[in-house]
């Protein structure tokens, strides 16, 4: 790959902590992503929205390099992803996870330590004690002997948050953290997400509630294999964007709609 200084077209931001350029991904040989270009700005909380099949839990596998890319470049606050992993905290899917693995929630929270431990040393009180902590911001200071496979789906994604929240990264990938959640748990996962970025962290949201879309995020990216639109949910998160975005699925853009004219009657 040739330098970011050889690659970035002019007027593109160069300190951004996720930059993504003409970013192309195919799975046997057909395109899921096709010339992804977006620079996401820092100390924002930013949803990334389409459809099924859009693209979206793709994009953030290719920044994290778990699958192979056809073409573009992707830099994390200015280099490759294995050379800034460290300052990345990652939430997944929850179904992509094996809840039958024989550890318990504490556990869970102190792999998110292992790049400052390191792999095969002894883990220390204080990890534990670190650990121990972020459990106790999520809400789970009680459970955290508890076996993950007995924790409540909204458990255990909370289990997961607290394990990003040790990290203390500068940069959050998050795969819909609020799928299958219940309200509460939907809140208390909202409400860290904006103590994060008031701290000054960025956090990228893989997000499917269109009608929460104004209330949760500052800026927002409209993804359906390319980029429909992007920047602040003020003046991006549109109905004409959401046509662009979502095509026919007047369900889902009604919805969005009156979501929005509420809001902006409270405002």
């Amino acid at each position: 790959m040739s330098s970011v200084a050889a690659t970035v077209p002019a007027g593109r931001a160069v300190d951004s902590p996720l930059s993504i350029y003409d970013l192309t991904v195919a799975y046997h040989r057909k395109p899921v992503l096709w010339d992804v270009s977006v620079d996401f700005p820092k100390g924002q909380l930013i949803g990334v929205v389409g459809p099924n099949g859009a693209g979206k839990s793709t994009l953030i596998k290719a920044v994290m390099e778990l699958i192979p890319t056809a073409s573009g470049e992707i830099r994390v606050f200015g280099k490759p992803y294995r050379k800034n992993r460290r300052r990345v905290g990652y939430v997944p899917q929850r179904e992509s996870v094996d809840w039958d693995f024989p550890v318990d929630a504490l556990d869970v929270v102190t792999m998110g330590l292992y790049g400052q431990i390191g792999w095969c040393l002894p883990v220390r009180r204080k990890h534990r004690q670190q650990a121990a902590e972020a459990l106790e911001r999520v809400g789970l200071a009680d459970l955290a002997h508890r076996q993950i496979s007995q924790l409540s789906g909204g458990q255990q994604q909370r289990t997961f948050l607290a394990r990003a929240l040790v990290q203390d990264a500068d940069l959050y990938l998050m795969d819909e953290p609020f799928a299958a959640v219940d309200a509460a748990t939907e809140q208390a996962i909202i409400e860290i997400l904006q103590e994060m970025k008031n701290r000054g962290k960025t956090v990228l949201v893989i997000h499917h509630d269109l009608q929460t879309v104004a209330d949760y995020f500052d800026y927002v990216v409209l993804l359906n294999m390319r980029v429909v639109a992007h920047g602040p949910v003020a003046t991006t998160f549109t109905q004409e964007n959401l046509q662009k975005t979502y095509g026919g699925r007047l369900t889902l853009l009604e919805e969005a709609t009156e979501a929005m004219r509420r809001r902006e009657k409270t405002l």
